[in-house]
């Protein structure tokens, strides 16, 4: 009976297996859709985590701005230290709130809610792609709150600055949530997670050159702080606050990121992101489909 039964059964190939193209189509958007709702739903009801985000750039501003602007002084021509500092503040904002966007990912498998995202109806693509557009969209709002400050601190802010800034903030926002979300695929913990961050946050952040320049460090640390994807999101950003500044004064920045004698400019800048953030992307999509 079996051996009929075997005989009728046609065989199932990897043709008949694969879905269509319409339905991964339908199953990339709807993970994606229902990873990214659920990344800002939680946030929405996290009141203490969103108090804190937004608390911490202030804080930042506080402790450098008031502290270090009368000693420090100018930075260059027509920039003083609020000035450099502010462009920093808000990529530190960014990273922050996009690196951490891979916690979420620990919770979900320490809860289960990540096995059933597995199980479900919907691509592992669409499911990256979610985390990494929830984690984006938070960094961006965050990062545009921070953004309303620049008058209040006398920072110069134009529609063109504002129109220029954004979609540096989506495009770094994007590649720092792919790294977080490659390295959560790997640690299986929360505390894991957090301590693996607190090892490689504060020192990304201070190779950056985002709270002080990196124009007069020793040679193995410059060469550090260009290897770190982070120091290429301030200088872009900075770029797009102090290139008017630079220009109407007809003085050079002398804190930009040099590579062999050449001044990275702000599009330079943002291809490098961009590559970084494809690269990330991409493994963070590979760690992830091998998920069991």
């Amino acid at each position: 009976m079996t051996n009929v039964i075997a005989e009728r059964a046609p065989l199932a190939g990897p043709e008949s297996l694969a879905a269509p193209p319409a339905g991964r189509r339908d199953e990339f958007w709807r993970g994606l859709w229902v990873v990214a709702y659920r990344e800002l739903l939680r946030l929405a009801h996290d009141k203490a985590r969103l108090a804190s985000s937004l608390a911490q750039p202030l804080l930042f501003f506080v402790m450098f701005g008031a502290g270090f602007k009368r000693a420090i002084g100018g930075m260059a021509p027509g920039v003083d230290f609020i000035q450099f500092l502010f462009p920093g503040i808000i990529a530190q904002t960014v990273f922050m709130t996009s690196i951490f966007s891979g916690l979420s990912v620990v919770w979900d498998r320490e809860f289960g809610f990540l096995r059933e995202l597995l199980v479900a109806p919907i691509s592992r693509f669409g499911i990256v792609a979610g985390k990494v557009v929830g984690g984006a969209i938070l960094a961006v709002a965050q990062a545009a709150v921070v953004l309303c400050l620049g008058p209040f601190l006398k920072v110069h802010l134009t529609l063109e600055i504002i129109l220029t800034v954004i979609p540096l903030l989506v495009l770094f926002s994007f590649a720092l949530s792919s790294l977080g979300i490659l390295m959560a695929s790997r640690i299986s913990s929360q505390q894991g997670f957090q301590m693996m961050m607190q090892l490689f946050i504060m020192p990304m952040i201070f190779l950056s050159g985002a709270f002080f320049p990196l124009n007069n460090v020793p040679p193995w640390l410059s060469v550090v702080s260009r290897l770190n994807p982070l120091t290429y999101g301030v200088d872009a950003i900075r770029h797009a606050f102090l290139d008017p500044v630079a220009k109407a004064g007809a003085h050079p920045l002398p804190f930009n990121v040099v590579w062999f004698g050449h001044a990275m400019t702000l599009w330079e800048d943002a291809a490098v992101i961009g590559v970084i953030g494809a690269g990330l992307l991409a493994a963070a999509i590979q760690a992830f489909s091998s998920q069991e």
